[in-house]
């Protein structure tokens, strides 16, 4: 076998040069987004068994989602939503083969974050 001197050999990437980049930032917030929203879906689903249950289970579970925080839950579950969505549809263009140079990936990573706040706004507005 070779002779490897491994106590000379720098890390990779170095951890002092290492710069987090926009498509690994919006993959690990696609994984980071599918959690939360798999997390709310507990939610609405013990709020919708709380319904056929009994009327004061409702009353505990729906009073939370209609507080100013379960706004800001769902809020932010609609947002996760919306950019899980648009990271599975950037996957897709991937898929084909389109969008895989760097500086197109940069811009489709940024444009998941601004998308997904539109589409916020406008979900927010609209229901």
């Amino acid at each position: 076998m070779a002779d490897v001197n491994r106590g000379n050999r720098p890390l990779s990437p170095h951890i002092m040069i290492y710069r987090p980049q926009m498509t690994s930032l919006s993959s690990i917030m696609v994984r980071l987004s599918g959690l939360g929203v798999f997390a709310v879906a507990i939610l609405v689903v013990w709020w919708l068994l709380a319904a056929s249950s009994s009327e004061a289970g409702f009353a505990g579970i729906d009073g939370f989602l209609r507080s100013w925080f379960g706004d800001i839950v769902l809020t932010a579950a609609t947002w996760g939503l919306w950019y899980h969505t648009l990271g599975r549809l950037r996957h897709v263009f991937w898929d084909f083969g389109y969008c895989l140079d760097v500086e197109v990936s940069e811009k489709l990573g940024l444009g998941m974050f601004v998308g997904a706040t539109i589409l916020t706004i406008i979900t927010v507005l609209v229901v």
